[in-house]
């Protein structure tokens, strides 16, 4: 054998020795995994990293739902004013706005000759008692027959009601305010002629307010005539007053019913037609009391809170707000006792688990750093 073919064959040696080690250390390691810890191999565990979010665990305590309904502001009685006879207005009493005590002049129209008929009813009516009398003295002399009295009774009694018509016309030319109030508007001014059933004014009873508002088909049914509630005017002031009035019926359209609140104004310091927002009292009920700002939105745009359920997992409950007040919203519909995300809502989605760290924890732990 030659130099150079010991010298190949050498190499070919080499190279299938190599290949050989090779091999073996790929089976021995594949053995090796198979019966090996991941300790053993190195193996690194993925570890699941949860959400951190704070909450605070509560109680739900007892309060009065008050049922919150947006309505308006109205007088308590609107009446239109008309002329009850024919005339002339020769004089205003009232200016638009103004208050008015019942009794009081609002128009009067010209007597013309008016008066000279009432002073001809009386002397007719004078005449016929006459007449009567003399017939009836008559009659008990048998002078005069029982057909011919009652012809005169009649005549008495005809003449008494021209009187009473005549004593009519001319109250009837004076329009009085009906009662206290303000008149709202006068659509006649001196000069002006009118006719019987011609309107006059418009005359509200400012005394009194009356919010009006409806309610819905849930809610009707606690709220009673008599009870008490209170409205927020759009100036923000809150005013108390009593239900007085429930609608039997609902409104065809909105299936709602209508409620009115009569509030005192004395004072006229509540402007009619304004906005205002009712709050009736209705039925006990247990609620939770938290800061709106803990109020978000679903999927499905309904508002409402984030709690952790009983399996640790974030759960949406849509927020029915029982009452509003300024400490914060009361909500029903959560369990007795919740455990609620204060915060890190916003970052944590439903049915996701989360490391939930109570409020307590945290204030402890930045009392002791605030010690250090």
């Amino acid at each position: 054998m030659t130099k150079n073919a010991f010298t190949r064959h050498r190499s070919w040696f080499y190279s299938a020795g190599i290949a050989l080690l090779i091999t073996l250390w790929l089976v021995t390691g594949v053995f090796e995994d198979e019966d090996a810890t991941p300790a053993e191999n190195n193996v690194a565990a993925i570890e699941i990293v949860h959400s951190k979010v704070r909450v605070r665990t509560q109680t739900a305590e007892e309060i009065v739902r008050t049922i919150s309904v947006n309505g308006k502001t109205a007088p308590a009685r609107v009446v239109e004013l008309s002329a009850e006879t024919d005339g002339r207005v020769e004089f205003i009493g009232a200016e638009r706005g103004s208050n008015v005590e019942r009794g009081e002049v609002i128009v009067r129209l010209d007597e013309r000759d008016r008066s000279a008929r009432l002073a001809q009813a009386k002397a007719t009516v004078a005449q016929r008692e006459v007449e009567y009398e003399g017939r009836l003295k008559l009659q008990s002399e048998s002078y005069v027959s029982e057909a011919q009295l009652q012809e005169a009774v009649a005549q008495l009694e005809a003449a008494k009601a021209e009187l009473r018509r005549a004593e009519l016309d001319l109250d009837y030319m004076v329009v009085r305010a009906p009662f206290n109030g303000a008149l709202q508007s006068r659509i006649v001014e001196i000069g002006d002629f009118v006719k019987s059933g011609d309107p006059i004014a418009t005359f509200v009873d400012n005394r009194k307010i009356i919010v009006t508002a409806s309610v819905s088909e849930f809610d009707a049914g606690h709220v009673t005539v008599g009870k008490q509630a209170e409205a927020r005017l759009a100036t923000g002031e809150l005013v108390h007053g009593t239900i007085r009035y429930v609608s039997p019926v609902a409104d065809e359209a909105t299936r709602t019913f209508a409620v009115e609140l009569e509030v005192d104004n004395q004072d006229g310091a509540i402007r009619a037609g304004g906005t205002a927002e009712l709050f009736i009292p209705a039925e006990a009920v247990l609620a939770h009391r938290v800061s709106p700002s803990l109020l978000t939105l679903d999927d499905a745009g309904n508002v409402g809170i984030k709690i952790i359920n009983e399996d640790g997992k974030v759960e949406f409950v849509v927020a029915d707000i029982a009452l509003s007040t300024a400490n914060g919203v009361w909500l029903v519909g959560l369990p007795q006792t919740a455990t609620i995300i204060t915060v890190g809502q916003g970052f944590v989605t439903t049915g996701s688990l989360v490391d939930a760290i109570p409020e307590s924890d945290v204030e402890t732990s930045l009392a002791i750093k605030a010690t250090d």
